[in-house]
């Protein structure tokens, strides 16, 4: 029994040791002549513009995250249909169907409330009030506010 620990041990110092051994001989074999222009931040060989410090949309974010969602969703699935056959032989495969069913039903629901919650539009709707105007027979109308479509 302490033997696996030993050779967990060991392997775990043996990459440490490793590491520190490649990057020790790497500061010793390349040159060091550090100047004002390489200790500037490269981006895709174009000159740094503006700041770096701007917000971003969220959506961009809230579509990533539904991305990683449904892909985490793939590598809980994959396991599941790899050995759905071999549970179908030993009886469980209603079973496992069932409980993937549930398992993409709870995202695709998931998934049909951002949507209509419009998280996945790209031109969001903005509604602006709309002021009455000094005439007096413009004043009088209906229209209180209107719908403007506003692209980031």
């Amino acid at each position: 029994m302490q033997f696996e620990y030993a050779n967990v041990l060991v392997f775990l110092g043996l990459g440490l040791f490793l590491c520190a051994f490649m990057m020790g001989l790497g500061s010793l074999v390349r040159p060091h002549n550090p100047e004002r222009k390489k200790l500037t931040t490269y981006e895709c060989g174009e000159e740094v513009q503006g700041d770096s410090w701007i917000n971003f949309n969220i959506r961009f974010y809230l579509v990533a995250l539904i991305f990683l969602i449904f892909d985490i969703e793939v590598a809980f699935i994959y396991p599941v249909v790899a050995v759905f056959k071999q549970w179908v032989a030993d009886g469980n495969g209603l079973f496992a169907l069932t409980e993937i069913f549930i398992f993409i039903s709870i995202l695709v629901a998931g998934l049909v409330y951002v949507w209509t919650k419009g998280d996945l539009q790209w031109i969001m709707k903005v509604v602006v009030p709309v002021k009455p105007a000094d005439d007096p027979k413009q004043s009088q109308s209906p229209k209180v506010g209107g719908t403007i479509y506003v692209a980031d």
